[in-house]
């Protein structure tokens, strides 16, 4: 399997998230990336190429331009104040605080713009950020390529990670949703019927929302309960899709302490969905957050369970686009990731 990385992930290195009530120092650190890649070269799971360049029109194929033109000039508008630390929200347009378009009206100034497109307060932007969150979309693109040129798989090494972003917002560490543009991409290029399997511990809450009234990208999202975990306000079993999407869409939130014998349950009947479909490709978006030593997350997997998890994946036997989103445990990401890997390969 090849895998797609750009070394302009380091470009993006947070220094300050708000989590849980506490500033701390950001999770999602250019250390995973590189965890990651150097458990690829010594695991020899095949060759390592960097991205190739596609501009903004497949981007722009599923993401707002208003978003995608905010995150491009955001840290000049923020640098512009005179602030020199990172950029991060302080207040969000809440239902009755505003009385513009769909509920919220756009500010000209930077703090104001941050509310509008941000979910949280833990997603920093500073001056690497764009050139990175770039990069990331071409990995996922440069490796969906792979795929739809006759590849049985390949791994984009995608950081910043996406699926929390939507075609309109960006939050969760998340600005672009790098599977998302990959789906796109497929659908483009002929492909009827694409589905998302999302195995990341967090809902795939903007994946959810870019594709839920669509048919053609099936969308199917394994996490934590919702009534207990972020994103909380999205990611119930009763979301299944609307117009021309419903049914199209399939959430399987599990309760904290979730193991192996728990979330294998859940991820067969994901995977008895996607047979029923007939998809023809498969875009997973690889989080290992579910790993049982994982800072911020609660389930309870284990290394070995990588390992099945990739396996049972390979049983759909389609052509599989691994994207990666989160997993904070670095020290064990790189083994768990590859793990999952070399199991869709049965090696």
């Amino acid at each position: 399997m090849r895998t797609v990385y750009s070394e302009d992930h380091r470009l993006h290195d947070g220094k300050h998230e708000l989590l849980e009530g506490q500033f701390m120092k950001v999770h999602e650190s250019p250390s995973r990336a590189d965890i990651v890649i150097g458990r690829v070269r010594s695991a020899g799971l095949g060759e390592i190429i960097a991205p190739q360049e596609f501009g903004l029109e497949p981007i722009l194929k599923v993401h707002d331009e208003g978003l995608v033109r905010f995150l491009e000039n955001a840290w000049d508008d923020w640098a512009a104040t005179g602030r020199t630390f990172d950029a991060l929200p302080h207040v969000w347009p809440v239902p009755g605080l505003s009385r513009g378009a769909l509920g919220r009206r756009l500010s000209d100034c930077i703090d104001g713009k941050l509310g509008y497109y941000a979910i949280d307060a833990g997603t920093p932007i500073m001056s690497g950020t764009w050139a990175a969150v770039r990069a990331s979309a071409n990995v996922a693109l440069t490796a969906q390529k792979l795929v739809a040129t006759g590849e049985k798989s390949a791994f984009a090494l995608c950081r910043p990670p996406g699926h929390h972003a939507g075609s309109d917002f960006y939050g969760g560490y998340c600005f672009l949703n790098n599977a998302g543009i990959a789906a796109q991409a497929f659908r483009d290029q002929g492909a009827r019927r694409i589905a998302i399997l999302d195995v990341d511990y967090h809902h795939g809450n903007g994946t959810q929302q870019m594709f839920y009234e669509r048919g053609d990208v099936l969308t199917i999202s394994l996490h934590a309960d919702p009534e207990q975990e972020f994103p909380y306000f999205i990611g119930y079993a009763d979301e299944i899709g609307a117009g021309a999407g419903e049914g199209y869409h399939m959430n399987l939130p599990l309760p904290w302490g979730t193991d192996w014998q728990g979330y294998s349950a859940a991820l067969d009947r994901a995977m008895k969905r996607i047979e029923q479909y007939g998809a023809e490709a498969l875009i997973v978006s690889l989080g290992l957050d579910t790993f049982e030593h994982d800072p911020i997350s609660r389930f309870k997997l284990a290394e070995a369970d990588y390992q099945r998890l990739g396996q049972r994946i390979a049983w759909a036997d389609l052509p599989t686009l691994f994207v990666m989103e989160g997993g904070y445990a670095v020290e064990a990401l790189g083994v768990n990731t590859v793990n999952v890997l070399m199991g869709f390969e049965q090696r």
